[in-house]
């Protein structure tokens, strides 16, 4: 991809959108960077945007600056409807994002996640297995580094472990991972992409351009991913160089060829009619939750496709802690335990957060609706939750849709739903954040979100300790 003396517009200027800027830069093209907040709002950005000769449009979207580029790199957290990008793609300008922008110049193998719950775990665990195997690895995408800046140290032998959202596959081209794995697909980002449908095309884009020499992995306890097999199964007739071979993980059944359970064990079936090859006993899994069950299956298969031998897998899961703000113990105050699961943006990683339990949650739920159905959590509700804490601005959507589940206490923010949550639980308790909203409204992330609960309730902990 030639990029130097090109024209390049980059919309949006988070994190990837700041890295693609610069890597633009670097290689000789005319860049620009539009993005609709004010000059004020990216103080901190525009001096180093200046200083590599790089223009800025700030306060909003242009449609001449759109229309006098070659080509247009738009970030993830920018809707492909935006008025100026529909314009330019009606003229035949090549829109795409950062994703597509570095998978053209990365160098080695892609090992690519997607999912709509368990993303990041998984991508970490996998990246942990190939690292303790001693492959040459690197972890980023959707988590941690951009794509874009694991390219300087990117050889040949380099694997690259990519956790990848449907917004950044919305506008791939040529992306084509070596393992692709889709951990599971249910009602997500439905704000963003209009429907299920298109959200599950989005997802599916993770496979569009695999070969008869890569491999998908599936999840044959998910009704969508096993569409997403025929999906894949019907296109590959049309391609001449075929489609990828399917591998699945099930917690529930035996399967053809893939990872599953048998006799309370994570096995490795490489083909169908080979015997099983035991991974590690169920036992050895330190993560909570059938969910997480899940997550080491669909790692155990991305490792074995990559030769990666069975007791350096199971070493690493044996090893292997919660990641950051995914049903993260946090403390222990009065025989209460407090757990962060602030990464669980929708319903469906709600669900599972609570079904890890087996009662007494003093559940905290809430913050910028995603065109959800929190009805979806009711049975989960009146079995395992004692009372529901809402916060945030998906709070009276909330409360109409769960109305009799389980008691609720309106608490708006989230520093009076922990105070809230405290005084009314009882020793053997839970005391769990896991919002199914995203964290828009009163954060800058569900990082954020979730480093500010576990400061709340050390804070509390403290306290109680200084008595």
């Amino acid at each position: 991809m030639e990029l130097k003396g090109k024209k390049v517009l980059v919309v949006g200027l988070g994190k990837s959108g700041l890295a693609a800027a610069l890597f633009l830069r670097q290689k000789g093209a005319q860049v620009t960077v539009s993005d609709m907040r004010s000059a004020a709002a990216l103080a901190k950005e525009i001096p180093a945007l200046l200083e590599h000769g790089i223009s800025v449009e700030s306060g909003g979207h242009g449609l001449l600056t759109f229309r006098r580029q070659d080509l247009i790199v738009v970030s993830p957290g920018v809707p492909l409807d935006t008025p100026e990008l529909v314009q330019v793609k009606a003229f035949g300008l090549p829109v795409i994002g950062e994703l597509e922008l570095a998978s053209r110049f990365l160098e080695g193998g892609i090992v690519a996640i997607t999912g709509s719950n368990g993303k990041t775990t998984t991508t970490t665990l996998i990246g942990q297995i190939f690292e303790d195997a001693g492959l040459p690895t690197q972890i980023g995408g959707n988590i941690g580094l951009p794509v874009i800046e694991l390219i300087a140290n990117s050889t040949e032998t380099t694997v690259n472990v990519l956790e990848v959202s449907s917004f950044q596959l919305e506008t791939v081209v040529e992306f084509h991972p070596r393992i692709a794995v889709i951990l599971n697909i249910t009602p997500d980002h439905l704000d963003r992409h209009g429907s299920f449908e298109n959200y599950v095309a989005a997802k599916e884009n993770i496979f569009a351009r695999q070969t008869s020499a890569d491999a998908l992995v599936l999840n044959a306890d998910d009704t969508t991913t096993q569409l997403s097999a025929a999906h894949a199964q019907s296109a590959a007739k049309l391609k001449p160089d075929g489609g990828p071979n399917i591998y699945w993980f099930s917690r529930t059944k035996i399967v053809r060829q893939g990872a599953c359970v048998l006799n309370d064990a994570i096995v490795w079936i490489e083909r169908e009619g080979a015997s099983a090859e035991p991974i590690l006993p169920l036992t050895e899994i330190p993560l909570k939750g059938s969910h997480n069950v899940e997550n080491v299956l669909a790692a155990v298969a991305a490792a074995r496709l990559a030769t990666v031998p069975a007791e350096s897998i199971r070493k690493t899961v044996a090893s292997f802690h919660a990641v950051e703000h995914r049903l993260e113990y946090v403390a222990t105050e009065n025989a209460v335990d407090y757990y962060n699961d602030s990464k669980a943006t929708n319903v469906d990683a709600a669900a599972k957060a609570i079904a890890a339990f087996p009662g007494g949650i003093h559940l905290i739920l809430g913050g910028k609706d995603k065109n959800s159905n929190y009805a979806d959590l009711s049975d989960l509700l009146r079995k395992h939750v004692k009372a529901v804490y809402t916060i945030g601005s998906a709070a009276p959507k909330i409360e109409t849709q769960i109305r009799g589940m389980a008691p609720i206490v309106s608490c708006e923010t989230l520093d009076r739903a922990v105070a809230a949550a405290r005084a009314a639980a009882h020793p053997g308790d839970i005391v769990l954040l896991s919002p199914a909203c995203s964290s828009f409204d009163q954060f800058e992330s569900y990082e954020h979100r979730g480093r500010i609960f576990k400061e709340l309730v050390l804070e509390l902990t403290s306290l109680e300790r200084a008595r």
